[in-house]
């Protein structure tokens, strides 16, 4: 094949290819902002609509004031189990997906220490925060003039040139213009997306009781976890639209006959960070609890790594293969405030609870790490793409006499944070579960939650090779409690 210019070769193409391929973007920032649902058992069969509840180890998740109604050490552990289902249509094409996953979710303590009046009680634990388990599978035949390789080629992308899939333009006197390629569609593509990953914290908390029936707690949390999202792309040429008669690269005949293209890019990060919220909760009646809380922004560390390899093939020959070096970066996001007020009804038998939770996720923020433009742009897109939203929650408890059964249900709705959305893009959960408690020191509870709601994917370009998803995800959750006398 024909050289390409250094400076090309050296600046332009491998500058493109990384912003195309691993660009830090808005997704990255919701990526960590949006809550997850991950939390004890109890808490989420009842809709996560604890924030004036909070009178177990949840509390340092959703209202560490919470702890003060604790008046007994407790020690208690949840495990979840995970299922994402993806059923996606593209062009004309459905294809099913599933991953799972099952994770130790929670590990805490809560020690009550005595007092003359009131209380004062600290809590040490772990808490599974969010898991990033997701799939996406896609196949179907493309027959506009439209392409992954003519996308990359139109950015110049080295990795067409070194895989025989585009070769270098010049004028009648022999100066490079630009890349191009003979591919114009008509191939078949599909491929995978699989995610995988968590964020997790270990909080320290603490509340007291400041005058009979108010209660003010905090949390500091330290923030760690992982993801890893690999890629996997193909483009055949199933219909022979490329015959052994064209050559891609017009000098070199090892480019005829064009078969297929793969592509594979993982992207790894090492997260860190921290944060702290603070909460209070009053009991103006007896049966009557009210609650809130404010959680500042946190700060991410993210340390990334990025693979790529890919492969070409034709007919004529073993074809090509592409495989630059790893690139490493670290950046830093901050999230935004959290605001959340809740209320719940507490009779003999009965628990009504409903919250609400503010974030606005226009004020997301790139904070260091990447080029100054960069930043500027992140965050540009971010005050134009997001708005802000109102979460809500609703849960039930009813005990049935003289057994010790608590049986729980409860709704979870989180409208989309970009603007203009429809509400099919809204993530919609119902939830159920049970709890039952031995001689008031052993509590076993149990939960399931059900979520649905719409997204779609581009594998490229905007609206060209689009990928529509109907998402379901389905938690299994069980916590086990021990109250020490």
């Amino acid at each position: 094949m024909a050289n390409k210019s250094l400076l090309l070769k050296l600046f332009i193409v491998t500058f493109y290819f990384y912003i195309e391929l691993t660009a830090q973007d808005f997704n990255d920032a919701l990526r960590l902002t949006e809550p997850g649902i991950l939390s004890d058992a109890r808490a989420l069969s009842m809709g996560n609509a604890y924030t004036a509840l909070s009178n177990d180890f949840s509390a340092a998740f959703f209202n560490p004031a919470g702890f003060g109604l604790i008046n007994r050490s407790q020690l208690s552990a949840s495990f979840n189990y995970n299922s994402f289902g993806n059923t996606t249509t593209f062009f004309n094409k459905i294809n099913d997906a599933t991953n799972n996953a099952s994770k130790f979710t929670q590990f805490g303590v809560v020690l009550p220490f005595p007092t003359y009046r009131g209380s004062l009680v600290f809590a040490l634990g772990y808490n599974l925060e969010k898991d990033f388990n997701s799939i996406v599978k896609f196949d179907g035949y493309n027959s506009a003039n439209n392409s992954m390789i003519q996308d990359l080629t139109s950015y110049n992308e080295d990795i067409m040139y070194y895989l025989g899939l585009s070769y270098p333009l010049k004028d009648k006197l022999g100066n490079y213009i630009k890349d191009t390629t003979l591919i114009h569609g008509g191939l078949n593509q599909s491929g995978s997306i699989i995610q995988r990953g968590n964020i997790n914290s270990w909080s320290l908390s603490g509340a007291i009781e400041v005058e009979k029936n108010v209660f003010l707690g905090a949390t500091i949390d330290i923030v760690g976890g992982n993801l890893e999202r690999n890629r996997k792309y193909w483009e055949d040429d199933i219909y022979n639209l490329y015959p052994s008669s064209l050559r891609l690269d017009p000098n070199d005949p090892a480019t005829a006959d064009f078969q297929s293209f793969y592509l594979n890019d993982i992207i790894s990060w090492d997260i860190s960070g921290w944060d702290a919220k603070v909460g209070f909760l009053i009991k103006p009646i007896d049966q009557l609890n009210i609650g809130g809380t404010v959680k500042f922004p946190r700060r991410y560390t993210i340390k990334e790594t990025y693979y790529e390899t890919a492969t070409s093939s034709f007919g004529s020959s073993a074809g090509f293969q592409y495989n630059p070096d790893n690139n490493y970066l670290e950046y830093e996001i901050s999230t935004p405030y959290e605001f959340s007020f809740g209320a719940a009804i507490n009779t003999n038998v009965l628990v009504l609870s409903g919250d609400v939770r503010f974030i606005d996720y226009s004020q997301m923020e790139f904070k260091s790490g990447l080029g100054g433009s960069q930043i500027s742009s992140n965050n540009f897109d971010i005050k134009n793409l997001f708005r802000n939203t109102t979460n809500f929650s609703a849960g039930l408890e009813y005990t049935l006499p003289f057994n010790g059964l608590a049986v729980r249900a409860g709704l979870i709705y989180r409208p989309s944070p970009f603007k203009g959305d429809p509400s099919e893009y809204d993530k919609k959960y119902i939830t159920a579960g049970f709890g039952y408690t031995m001689q008031n020191r052993i509590t076993i509870n149990f939960a399931y939650a059900h979520g649905w709601w719409k997204d779609f994917g581009d594998n490229y370009s905007s609206g060209v090779s689009r990928f529509e998803q109907d998402i379901s995800r389905d938690n299994i959750s069980f916590t086990f409690t021990y109250n020490f006398r």
